[in-house]
């Protein structure tokens, strides 16, 4: 039997931050092997996942971060069952290494994240060891990236709901940006403009306008002329550039971005949330 000492506990807890009596187990079990006993702490986490598959992780942070440059900007979303976890230190120290790892390395997709190494581990291997740390069910659902003159994040207090935006000039006042970036996480824009609303919801709206005109008895040849005038509404409040700003409703948020500067305008936005 090894010698197990306090100070071998205490590196495998800072490497795993699984808890020390789990980290003792693991090193008294892998006699003194210390790679061994990660093993060990990671299938536990498998097995603790494992039984928890039918769980529900509805809880969790979004999180949204630019790179220093401020050309780069991405946002996760790590869930988690409870909002007691999603509070947890080492949880959101996680989610934060996850989402450095992203503007670091810039990858594609959410698969070629979760196959990017953290602390020497694959991101969606050391997911699932926080699951046998933490017993709950975790996943990193969600990851989009914006590129562009300037990205700016915003997180709402309480990690619950996050926005990113790509703007086409740099170096403006970043209370500009930062004003744009408010204003999707409180109003919500179904897409950045007219032009870029899906056909899809574009006779949604339409079907709906005729509908509410029609339960108004109005004439079926005025349908078409009223559903028009609704989309236009729809437009009005749904499209991000369209929008009335929040801070100043005498304009949109088109006129807001030029009235700062002509060559000013949003490239692209995401916005998440979690249940509020």
């Amino acid at each position: 039997m090894a010698n197990i000492t306090s100070a071998d506990v205490a590196k495998l807890r800072r490497v795993t931050l699984a808890g020390m009596m789990d980290c003792k187990k693991a090193l008294e079990e892998a006699d003194g092997n210390f790679d061994k006993a990660i093993e060990i702490i990671r299938k536990k986490g498998q097995a603790v996942a494992n039984k928890r598959a039918d769980k529900e992780a509805g809880e969790g942070v979004v999180l949204a971060k630019s790179t220093a440059d401020g050309k780069f900007g991405a946002m996760i979303v790590l869930n988690s069952e409870t909002d007691f976890v999603a509070k947890n230190a080492d949880f959101l120290g996680l989610a934060n290494k996850i989402l450095d790892v992203a503007l670091d390395k810039k990858p594609a997709s959410l698969e070629a994240l979760l196959a990017l190494p953290v602390d020497g581990t694959k991101i969606g291997d050391k997911v699932v060891e926080y699951i046998g740390i933490i017993g709950e069910k975790l996943s990193l659902s969600y990851y989009e990236k914006i590129e562009a003159a300037h990205v700016q994040p915003y997180i709402h207090p309480g990690n619950r709901l996050a926005t990113l935006v790509g703007f086409t000039k740099a170096g403006l006042d970043n209370q500009v940006y930062k004003d744009v970036a408010m204003q999707i996480a409180a109003m919500n824009p179904v897409s950045l403009d007219k032009d870029d609303v899906p056909e899809k919801v574009i006779a949604q709206e339409l079907e709906i306008g005729r509908e509410q005109a029609r339960r108004d008895g109005k004439p079926e040849e005025m349908l078409d002329k009223i559903a028009q005038g609704k989309l236009a509404k729809f437009y009005k409040e749904s499209t991000l550039l369209n929008q009335e700003f929040i801070k100043d409703n005498k304009m949109t948020i088109k006129q807001y971005l030029q009235s700062v500067s002509k060559e000013l305008t949003v490239t692209a936005f995401k916005r998440f949330t979690l249940n509020l």
